[in-house]
Parts: C-alpha cells; sequence; structure tokens
C-alpha cells in the first residue's frame, strides 16, 4: 500500500507536474543567485577536436526539429 505523506500543498506520492512544480517552490529559497555573471561563452573558432559519433548524427538527422 503506497503511503502518502504531506509536502507542502502537494502529496508526495502524486506524479507528474504538479509534484516537480511543489518540489521547486520549495527548493526556491536554496538557491544562490550568484553575485557576478558567468565567464564569456568561449568562441566557435577556439573549439577545436570536437567529434560526433555517425551514430548520433543518424539519430539526430532523424529527429524533428522540436525535439521528438
Amino acid at each position: 500500500m503506497e503511503t502518502m505523506e504531506q509536502t507542502g500543498n502537494v502529496m508526495a506520492s502524486e506524479p507528474g507536474l504538479a509534484r516537480l512544480r511543489g518540489d521547486c517552490a520549495r527548493m526556491a529559497p536554496h538557491w544562490v543567485v550568484p553575485v557576478e555573471p558567468g565567464p564569456a561563452p568561449v568562441p566557435p573558432s577556439r573549439i577545436h577536436g570536437v567529434s560526433v559519433p555517425p551514430d548520433s548524427v543518424r539519430l539526430i538527422a532523424t529527429m524533428a526539429e522540436y525535439g521528438d
């Protein structure tokens, strides 16, 4: 038998988006915002040696533009 434990406004046994939103709402006060911005992105001209396996290329090529 599944036990139902109250955690905020959402029951712990509740699946899906409602539970995820409840978990996020409880964690929000613990998230720290950095004081200064992160490092600048690396320009593509400095990225060398990246290889993609052929199986991965085929997988991505068969997916819809916005994912499957």
